[in-house]
């Protein structure tokens, strides 16, 4: 009974997630699906970060120094702190900012700022708590990165690792991104309480990797690869897959290595080139990860704000994560400069206008934060229907559960989806009876689907 009870409970769930929603202020299409977008909260000045916290609520940054608290099902916008040490000018001000990947127990948020020393334009890396209403006791982790009034970066990010990744900018200094004395135009890579990590490329260095520009947006795949947006000058936008110890070429490259005196200085010093590039520039900033079932034309692909084109990009990456093998561009001039985005475990893409940053054209209301999410009914409603096809044994699955189906399905791939739409982890069908691992899986419903050589088919099952 107790089980049964509790495939029921897990039922209505989903169906409680799925069906919650907003009035929706437009309806537009990605490819063939409908979305509904709405604007949650507004009149915001300049939002530089946003996350998804793992309090189900939305986080971020205003440039002048604010950080705050969304409710993304209410729009109450709760100002936490507004930090007084913050100095705003031109591209300068308050920028990324982090929580901790263990928030519940370690209620840590890492924030990076520009300050002035003298008559210096600085930048600090600092780490507050979050005692539950506001910040407190605030550390500098790492103090004095070269800032100025352009290309500060700064996105920061926690990796699979545990480790801290940061995007320092060039500072409008030429020789700081090859200069491994110089913590400008770089990616860094840090511990949590602000040491350096034993293994990191160059010992005693924060230095992950160096070449770099202004790079303002970061972002993890599932895989564990770390993709970076790069401003390029008049020419070469960039998208870069980042890894350690490598060199992106800056100032001496622009783009691919496809200049006599780039191929030599790509050759001589370990220089990956970018996945891809744009000229003209587009102003690339914030990027995030799409692993959803609810929009099939953004899955498996990064999406990435952008603001001089007022877009946002769609990449679609290869199975192996290095290459890009489809681009799209969507909302174009929608609502002007696009500075940051996020997405919720159940598949709503946020956008963080970025209109009064000095640049843009505002109008009334912003800047503000626009919600996009399917129209109409998503998620399981309208994914797949149960067809017998598939058996898994037991179910609710124990640790020896086993998957069996036909003949014809061998050769395909399959996806496990969580209920609320989020693709959890795929793989390929190579025999009719395997073994299905569930042991990362959390309590609740899930769909194993199988698609590729023939018509998709999927079954349901629990973990309790």
């Amino acid at each position: 009974m107790k089980t049964l009870q509790t495939f029921v409970s897990y039922i209505i769930l989903s169906f409680l997630v799925i069906g919650c929603s907003k009035k929706s202020e437009s309806q537009l299409y990605i490819g063939s699906t409908a979305i509904d977008t709405n604007t949650i909260v507004s009149n915001l000045d300049t939002p530089w970060e946003i996350l998804w916290g793992p309090d189900n609520y939305i986080w971020f940054t205003e440039r002048a120094g604010r950080i705050n608290r969304l409710n993304p099902e209410t729009g109450e916008n709760q100002l936490i702190v507004a930090i007084p040490e913050v100095y705003e000018f031109g591209e300068a001000g308050l920028l990324g900012m982090a929580l901790h990947p263990d928030f519940d127990t370690e209620p840590y948020i890492y924030l990076v700022y520009n300050f002035l020393s003298g008559e210096f334009i600085k930048e600090r890396l600092v780490r507050y708590i979050w005692n539950g209403s506001t910040l407190e006791q605030p550390v500098i982790l790492i103090n004095n990165i070269p800032g100025n009034s352009y290309h500060d970066g700064s996105r920061i990010l926690f990796g699979p690792d545990g480790k801290l990744y940061m995007s320092t900018g060039d500072a409008g200094n030429l020789n700081s991104p090859q200069n491994m004395n110089s913590l400008a135009g770089k990616i860094l890579r840090i511990n949590p309480d602000g040491s350096i990590p034993e293994d990191n490329p160059n010992p005693g260095s924060y230095i992950w990797a160096l070449g770099l520009r202004n790079s303002q947006g970061l972002v993890f795949s599932p895989e564990g690869r770390l993709y970076g947006s790069e401003h390029g000058p008049s020419n070469d936008d960039e998208l870069n897959l980042l890894e350690s110890g490598r060199n992106y070429g800056w100032p001496d490259v622009a783009g691919f290595c496809n200049l006599p005196a780039e191929i030599t200085f790509c050759d001589l010093n370990n220089v990956r080139e970018p996945l891809t590039a744009w000229t003209p520039t587009l102003a690339v900033a914030g990027i995030d990860f799409y692993n959803h079932m609810d929009i099939p034309e953004w899955q498996n692909s990064i999406l990435m704000t952008t603001l001089k084109a007022g877009k946002l990009v769609s990449l679609r990456l290869s199975s192996d994560g290095l290459s890009v093998t489809e681009q799209a561009d969507w909302f174009t001039g929608e609502w002007g400069r696009l500075r940051d985005i996020c997405i919720s475990p159940d598949g709503r893409v946020f956008l963080a206008v970025s209109n009064r940053d000095g640049r843009g054209t505002p109008v009334a209301g912003d800047d503000r934060i626009i919600e996009i999410k399917v129209a109409g009914p998503t998620g399981l409603s309208v994914q797949h229907k149960k067809s017998g096809i598939i058996k898994i044994i037991p179910n609710p699955v124990s640790p020896e559960t086993k998957v069996v189906i036909n003949e014809e399905y061998v050769g395909s791939g399959f996806t496990i989806i969580s209920h609320t739409g989020q693709i959890i982890s795929a793989g390929k069908i190579s025999q009719t009876q395997f073994m299905l691992d569930t042991g990362n899986l959390k309590p609740g419903y899930y769909i194993f689907q199988v698609s590729g050589q023939v018509e998709p088919v999927s079954e349901p099952f629990i973990v309790l």
